[in-house]
C-alpha cells in the first residue's frame, strides 16, 4: 500500500535542485505526481505530491529532512475521493497592484464557503503607463448550493472599491 506525501520545498536557486529532490524520491521507490516549482526573489520554492510505499515514507521523510540545499516539508495526506465540493469555477483579476488585493477576494470567497483549488499571480507592467498591474488567476470549487448570483454581486462591487477588473465563470463539466 502506498500513501501520499505532500511535500514543500525551498532553497537559494542553482542549478540541480531538481535532480537531488527527484533522485532522492526515486531512492526510496516515490513516484513524483504533481508539482508546482518556481524562482522567487532569488529563490527556488516548489509544493509537490509523491506516492511512495508505506514502508518507505518515513525514510523518504528523513533522507529529504538531509538535504544540504533545501529545506523540506513532508506531509502525509490520504486522499479522499469524497470531494464535499462540485461545481467548478474560474476567477481573473486584472489591476493595479496594491495591498490586500487577495486578501479582500479570498475574505468574499470564504463568507461563500468556495475553496481555493489554485491560485496563480504575478505582477506586470502596463503597457502605456509602465505603472505595476497585479494579475490573479484562481481555480475554485463550491458546493451546488453556492448563491452563484450573490457572489457575483459581492465581487463586482469589490471589483468596483479596488479598481480591478474580476471576472468569475462556472465551468460546466461536459
Amino acid at each position: 500500500m502506498s500513501v501520499f506525501l505532500v511535500l514543500t520545498v525551498i532553497g537559494d536557486d542553482k542549478p540541480g535542485l531538481v535532480e537531488q529532490l527527484s533522485t532522492t524520491i526515486s531512492r526510496h521507490q516515490g513516484n513524483w505526481l504533481e508539482s508546482s516549482m518556481s524562482h522567487l526573489a532569488g529563490k527556488f520554492a516548489g509544493i509537490l505530491k509523491v506516492s511512495v510505499p508505506n514502508n518507505q515514507a518515513d525514510a523518504l521523510k528523513a533522507a529529504l529532512g538531509n538535504l544540504a540545499q533545501l529545506k523540506v516539508i513532508a506531509e502525509t495526506s490520504i486522499e479522499s475521493s469524497l470531494r464535499q465540493f462540485n461545481r467548478r469555477l474560474n476567477l481573473t483579476l486584472v489591476g493595479h497592484d496594491r495591498i490586500g488585493i487577495i486578501r479582500e477576494v479570498s475574505q468574499v470567497l470564504a463568507k461563500y464557503a468556495v475553496n481555493v483549488e489554485k491560485l496563480t499571480t504575478y505582477t506586470s507592467s502596463a503597457a502605456m503607463s509602465g505603472d505595476l498591474l497585479f494579475h490573479a488567476k484562481a481555480e475554485l470549487e463550491a458546493d451546488k448550493s453556492l448563491d452563484a448570483p450573490a457572489l457575483k454581486q459581492e465581487l463586482e462591487q469589490l471589483s468596483n472599491d479596488l479598481i480591478v477588473d474580476i471576472t468569475l465563470d462556472e465551468i460546466i463539466a461536459a
